[in-house]
């Protein structure tokens, strides 16, 4: 995952929001609004919500990532 691919979700948070939802339930409306598409915060707040060390909080997202582009080129 490069920052390109990071900032078209970032630039696009209300599309994207949805999908993060999907994928981490515990995020609630609120929370998203305020990590406003900042990845660090992102990451943060699932660690926070889920129980995560910080390294295993950026490994999910960075999946999640990866899940998201892999078919793109």
């Amino acid at each position: 995952m490069d920052a390109m691919d990071w900032n078209r979700i970032a630039g696009n948070w209300t599309h994207w929001r949805g999908r993060i939802r999907e994928r981490w339930g515990k995020l609630t409306d609120d929370h998203l609004d305020v990590i406003g598409g900042k990845r660090e915060q992102l990451a943060g707040r699932i660690q926070e919500l889920y129980g995560l060390q910080k390294d295993e909080a950026e490994r999910q997202l960075r999946n999640w990532e990866r899940n998201l582009f892999g078919g793109e080129e």
